[in-house]
């Protein structure tokens, strides 16, 4: 029987978006009909396998999109996005790979399930650049993403810290203002699509949220302070407001986290 770590290391591997976003819901399938088992002692990669295109570049210098009035400038946005949608195929399988042995089966069920949202969020917004005239490669894009799972690859606790409830959790704070401008713009389409996955980001920020409390708490630890101290460690950036509060509080991801060390 194929081990979970052997499974995920194999779509990390897998180049190809869409071959890569099959192998991720297949893993999916695979793990609910319980033919993988839950042993995770195969090693992840430092990097995943990518495609050569888009071409990745530093995240400042990508070039400025505007804020989607024109189409292109909303082909580029929902290209950036569909890059993010990619990247996170790879960040949920490599949580699952990486740190699936030190949770039970329920986390498991969890992350595979985001993995598998993240392949179909990516599959809409390809979709969408198609009908558009365009395709995902066709823009440049960057790896900041990625780096935020190289900088948490030797702790479970600061990828659920930073990755879900710093990252994801900032596509709930700016994903409404942009579904409201692809309307305004008459794309009703993207809209939608738009409007389905920040639905589904809810529920995986909430995932992490869960994880982390439920992790904190078997170790002894104070969620919130532990949570500062690892943004502060082991997060770059910074918090910006505004925040999506309503949308947070949903996902569990409470005022007392974020608002005391936001910038």
């Amino acid at each position: 029987m194929t081990t979970l770590g052997e499974a995920a290391r194999g779509v990390l591997l897998t180049a190809d978006p869409h071959a890569k976003r099959r192998a991720a819901r297949g893993l999916a399938r695979a793990w609910r009909r319980g033919d993988i088992e839950h042993r995770c002692d195969t090693p992840m990669p430092d990097q995943p396998a990518w495609p050569a295109a888009p071409e990745l570049i530093a995240p400042n210098r990508m070039p400025k999109r505007g804020k989607g009035g024109s189409e292109r400038g909303r082909i580029a946005l929902l290209h950036a996005l569909a890059h993010i949608e990619f990247v996170a195929i790879d960040l949920a399988v490599d949580l699952v790979g990486r740190f699936g042995g030190e949770y039970p089966c329920a986390f498991v069920d969890d992350w595979i399930g985001v993995a598998a949202d993240e392949a179909m969020h990516f599959a809409l917004l390809d979709r969408r650049l198609r009908q558009l005239g365009s395709h995902y490669g066709a823009f440049p894009a960057h790896a900041g993403l990625w780096e935020a799972a190289q900088a948490t690859a030797d702790d479970a606790l600061a990828r659920l810290a930073i990755v879900p409830m710093v990252l994801e959790a900032r596509g709930l704070d700016v994903t409404p203002a942009t579904v409201d401008r692809f309307r305004a713009a008459g794309d009703e389409a993207s809209a939608k699509i738009l409007s389905r996955i920040y639905k589904d980001e809810i529920r995986h920020v909430s995932a992490g949220t869960v994880w982390f409390r439920q992790k904190c708490d078997e170790m002894g630890f104070n969620a919130v302070e532990t949570w500062h101290s690892l943004v502060k460690s082991r997060f770059r950036g910074s918090l910006k407001p505004p925040f999506n509060d309503s949308a947070r509080e949903r996902a569990g991801l409470t005022q007392e986290f974020y608002a005391v060390i936001a910038s």
